[in-house]
C-alpha cells in the first residue's frame, strides 16, 4: 500500500490572517507598516484594480520593508516571529487537521505563496515540510525581490511536482482558500476548499 500525502496553503487557511502583514509588523512596528501602507496605496490600488500582478505588488512591498536588511537578522526575527506570534494566528481546526494526518502516518506539506523564512521554522516545529516562496539574497542581504516566481497557483503545483513524485502516493489531500489554490486543489484525490 501506498502512503498518502497532504497539502495545506497557510495564509487564509492555516492562519487567520496573511502573514506578510503579520511579518512586517513584527519587524518593524506598527506605525512603519501604516506608514508603508499609505506610501504603497497607489500601487496597491492598482493591484486591487487586477492592473499590477500579485508579484510585482508582493516584491515592491518586500523590498520597501525589508530591502537591504541582512539575511541572517532576517531570519533570526522570522524565527522569533513563528516562536512569539504567530501561534496566535493559527486556527485551532487546521492544526487539529494537520496532526490528524500526521498520526495517520501521511506526509504533509506546507505550499504558500509566503516567504518560506517567515514559515518553515514553524512547520520545521511540526515535523511538516515547507515549499514556499523564496527571496532572492544578495551579498548576503534581502534584495526584496522574489527568487523566480512567487509560489501561487499553477506554480503551486509545479514546486511540488519538483519536490515530490506524486504517483508514489495512494492519497493526496490538499487544503486551501482561495483562487490561488484552485490548482493544487484539483491536482488532489481530496481538495477541501476553505473547510476550516
Amino acid at each position: 500500500m501506498k502512503p498518502s500525502i497532504a497539502f495545506f496553503d497557510f495564509d487564509g487557511t492555516i492562519t487567520r490572517k496573511d502573514t506578510l502583514f503579520e511579518i512586517i509588523r513584527y519587524h518593524k512596528g506598527e506605525a512603519s507598516l501604516y506608514m508603508g501602507l499609505l506610501v504603497l496605496s497607489p500601487a496597491l490600488i492598482l493591484f486591487k484594480m487586477k492592473l499590477v500582478s500579485n508579484q510585482a505588488i508582493k516584491q515592491l512591498v518586500l523590498q520597501y520593508f525589508f530591502r537591504n536588511m541582512p539575511e541572517d537578522v532576517f531570519r533570526e526575527r522570522c524565527a522569533e516571529f513563528c516562536r512569539d506570534r504567530l501561534p496566535s494566528l493559527v486556527r485551532d481546526s487546521a492544526l487539529n487537521a494537520i496532526r490528524q494526518h500526521l498520526a495517520k502516518g501521511h506526509q504533509v506539506s506546507v505550499v504558500t505563496a509566503s516567504g518560506q523564512e517567515w514559515v518553515a521554522p514553524w512547520c520545521e516545529s511540526l515535523g511538516i515540510g515547507c515549499i514556499g516562496t523564496r527571496l532572492e539574497i544578495r551579498n548576503a542581504k534581502i534584495t526584496g525581490r522574489i527568487h523566480g516566481v512567487n509560489c501561487n497557483g499553477e506554480e503551486k503545483v509545479n514546486r511540488i511536482r519538483q519536490q515530490f513524485d506524486l504517483s508514489g502516493y495512494d492519497d493526496i489531500y490538499a487544503y486551501g482558500d482561495t483562487v490561488g489554490d484552485k490548482p493544487m486543489l484539483q491536482m488532489a484525490t481530496y481538495g477541501y476548499f476553505r473547510r476550516f
